[in-house]
C-alpha cells in the first residue's frame, strides 16, 4: 500500500490537468475517470479543496464551466489567485495596473486602479504582447518601491493540443528588467496552500500527518505542497512529462497514472487504516 495515502484526511486537487485539459472549443475536456474520482473523494468522508492558479477566468466563471463538465463543485470549495490578490491589495492599499486575461477583469471590479502602485500579473494569453508587457514594465519603473504581484509563476502548462506557455516566464522577464521579486499569491506559494488548508479546519500542525496534494506540476504542486509539510502526489495527465519523475529538487510522495488510480490508492488505505 502507497505509504502517502496512509491517514489522509484532507485531499487538496489542482484544476487543469487534474481534472480537466483546457482549450478547444467546449473550453476543454474533463480527463477520464476524474468527475467519478471526486465524487468518490466526497462519499468517503475526506475533506475536499480545489486548489487552482486558473487565471483566465473568474472563480464563478470557472467553476461554471467544470459543472458543465459534470463535477461536483461549488465556487466556497475553490483556492484561487485572483481572490487572494485582491485581498491582498485590499489588506496593503494597492492600485493596480492589470496584464491578465480580459475575462479575469471582473474579479477585480471593486479595485481602486487610478495612479497604480502595483502590477498585477496573470496568465494574460493573447493580451501578453509586447506592447502590453512592456507598459507594465513601464510602469514598475516608474515606481519608487515597484511591487509586482503574480498569480503564479507555472512555466506552462496543458491544452488539449498541446503545451502553452503560462505566466512564469512573463513574471521572470519583468523581475529581471526591474531588478525586483515578484510577490506569488498562486501555487507554490506556502500562503496558498496554509489558506487552502485554513478553508477545510485543519491546523497547520496537523498537516503532516493528514493532507495531501494532487498535481500535475512537479514545482508548484508538488514541491510547493511538500514545502508546507503537505505529503505531493503527482498525476500522469496534464502537463506531466516523463522527465518529471527524475526532476534535480522535489521528488514527489507518489505517482498515478490520473485521479482515478490516486482515488482508488487512497481509498484502500482508508480501508486498511480501520
Amino acid at each position: 500500500m502507497a505509504s502517502w495515502a496512509s491517514g489522509v484526511r484532507a485531499v487538496l486537487l489542482d484544476v487543469s490537468g487534474v481534472l480537466y485539459d483546457s482549450g478547444g472549443p467546449a473550453g476543454g475536456t474533463a480527463i477520464p475517470g476524474s468527475v467519478e474520482a471526486v465524487n468518490r473523494i466526497r462519499k468517503s468522508g475526506v475533506k475536499l479543496r480545489f486548489c487552482t492558479n486558473e487565471s483566465q477566468a473568474t472563480r464563478a466563471q470557472f467553476v461554471h464551466k467544470l459543472q458543465k463538465f459534470g463535477f461536483s463543485i461549488s465556487e466556497d470549495e475553490v483556492t484561487a489567485p485572483g481572490p487572494a490578490a485582491r485581498k491582498l491589495m485590499l489588506e496593503q492599499g494597492l492600485r493596480p495596473h492589470l496584464l491578465v486575461h480580459d475575462d479575469l477583469l471582473p474579479e477585480f471590479d471593486s479595485i481602486d486602479k487610478s495612479q497604480p502602485n502595483c502590477v498585477v500579473i496573470g496568465d494574460a494569453a493573447e493580451n501578453f504582447s509586447y506592447q502590453n508587457v512592456n507598459r507594465a514594465f513601464q510602469v514598475l519603473l516608474g515606481l519608487e518601491k515597484p511591487v509586482l504581484i503574480s498569480l503564479g509563476k507555472g512555466r506552462y502548462y496543458k491544452e488539449t493540443h498541446g503545451l502553452m506557455l503560462d505566466v512564469g516566464a512573463y513574471m521572470k522577464a519583468l523581475e529581471y528588467a526591474c531588478d525586483i521579486t515578484a510577490e506569488v499569491v498562486g501555487k507554490p506559494a506556502k500562503n496558498f496552500f496554509m489558506s487552502a488548508l485554513k478553508e477545510l479546519g485543519v491546523q497547520p500542525h496537523e498537516v503532516v500527518y493528514e493532507a495531501v496534494m494532487v498535481g500535475d506540476d512537479v514545482v508548484s504542486d508538488i514541491g510547493g505542497a511538500q514545502s508546507c509539510g503537505i505529503r505531493g502526489v503527482l498525476v500522469r495527465t496534464g502537463k506531466y512529462r516523463p522527465s518529471d519523475e527524475h526532476h534535480p529538487q522535489v521528488t514527489a510522495d507518489g505517482y498515478v497514472d490520473n485521479l482515478a488510480q490516486a482515488v482508488d490508492i487512497l481509498l484502500a488505505s482508508r480501508t486498511s487504516d480501520h
